[in-house]
């Protein structure tokens, strides 16, 4: 049985000096259960937070910058200490005799996602923030086509889910929440309670694309996060994690690709993918940009179609070759046409014998059947 997520309440620990994350609290080195997945909310698919009903301290977008939540202790300004999340004002009650907040009191923003899809898990950050995090959390979610505005989110005909009910959260932690919830989203709103200051969230699941948009598209990259593409599994994570290989566009500097550590056996690193369904591979891009003495020095791909039945996990049998083992040149792209590559829903490369690649394209259409599963799936989540 899974372990379940530890839980954080209180104040955490004035700051005292010294690394502001010494005391920061997590759910231990295994991390949270779902951590593997991709983030909905990354600002690089094209997520924001285009709302928010107070950011009186702190500005509601850093909520979704990909590093770390930053703390410098010297940092203030004209409104009080400078602090890198979202961070309203202290909330009052209506009179000296009721000075304190209503219990339903909140502050809320609306989070687009980057990429729409079934939200596994949410991650509350409340880095840095020590006695002045909410009292409790809470998140909803809905799925509106298109872009909608604001004022559209919030109008009373828009049906929310909760997907975190109100609930406790401590402060300077990284606060976990497992979600259940098979349906397909589009934005989110984030409620502190009563109200507070939040470093980061994080909102990890899988990406569900639109099939009309896809077959518009014809020929796209099947492998590509905000496709459908996913990560399934790898052989080494050391350094920067694969899923980078599959993010939008080319790589800005080395660790915002794949690399791993120094082999000192006679074996090879892996990555293996899922695509967005079962599709026809017609053109391969690898880009080994920004790694320049860390490059893989060889790679080759296998293709399966797990609709055979064949285990994507068993990496001895149903693979077929598509591209034999190749010389990789450093901070390079390399293009490859596959020939008579056969349909397949699952891609691996092999590189040889560890290092990185920054990027992984593999342009393509799905087939019929393909097509056809992913509009249904589609449908289910939409309800």
């Amino acid at each position: 049985m899974t372990a379940a997520i530890p839980s954080f309440t209180g104040d955490a620990s004035p700051y005292g000096g010294g690394d502001p994350y010494a005391d920061y609290r997590t759910p231990g080195p295994s991390g949270f259960p779902f951590a593997h997945l991709a983030d909905l909310a990354d600002r690089r698919l094209g997520a924001g937070v285009i709302a928010a009903n107070d950011e009186f301290f702190a500005e509601r977008e850093n909520l979704l910058k990909p590093e770390a939540a930053h703390f410098d202790p010297e940092a203030f300004g004209h409104k009080g200490k400078i602090m890198d999340g979202w961070e309203t004002r202290r909330r009052r009650g209506t009179g000296p005799d009721v000075p304190h907040p209503a219990d339903d009191d909140h502050d809320w923003a609306l989070i687009r996602l980057g990429a729409p899809g079934v939200v596994r898990g949410i991650v509350v950050d409340t880095a840095h923030f020590r006695g002045n995090y909410p009292q409790a959390v809470s998140v909803e979610a809905t799925s509106v086509p298109g872009s909608p505005s604001p004022e559209d989110l919030l109008a009373d005909d828009v049906e929310w889910t909760v997907l975190v009910p109100r609930t406790p959260v401590g402060g300077h932690a990284a606060n976990g929440f497992t979600v259940d919830c098979e349906r397909r989203f589009t934005h989110l709103r984030l409620k502190q309670h009563p109200d507070g200051g939040i470093a980061r969230l994080r909102v990890y699941g899988e990406v569900a694309p639109v099939p009309e948009w896809l077959a518009a598209l014809g020929t796209f990259d099947l492998v590509a996060l905000e496709n459908g593409g996913a990560v399934e599994d790898a052989s080494d994570r050391f350094y920067s994690p694969p899923t980078n290989t599959i993010q939008p566009g080319r790589s800005r500097k080395m660790d915002d690709g794949w690399e791993t550590r120094r082999r000192r056996d006679k074996g090879n690193d892996w990555v293996r993918y899922r695509l967005t369904e079962q599709a026809e591979i017609r053109a391969v891009e690898i880009d080994t940009g920004y790694l320049k003495g860390n490059s893989a020095g060889w790679a080759a791909l296998y293709a399966l179609d797990a609709t055979s039945g064949a285990d994507p996990a068993d990496h001895t049998t149903g693979w077929v070759e598509i591209l034999p083992r190749t010389r990789l040149q450093p901070d390079t792209v390399h293009r490859f046409l596959p020939a008579d590559a056969p349909a397949a829903t699952h891609v691996r490369i092999d590189i040889f014998p560890d290092g990185g690649i920054a990027r992984l394209r593999l342009h393509g259409a799905l087939t019929a059947d393909g097509a056809e599963r992913l509009a249904a799936r589609h449908a289910e989540l939409e309800g």
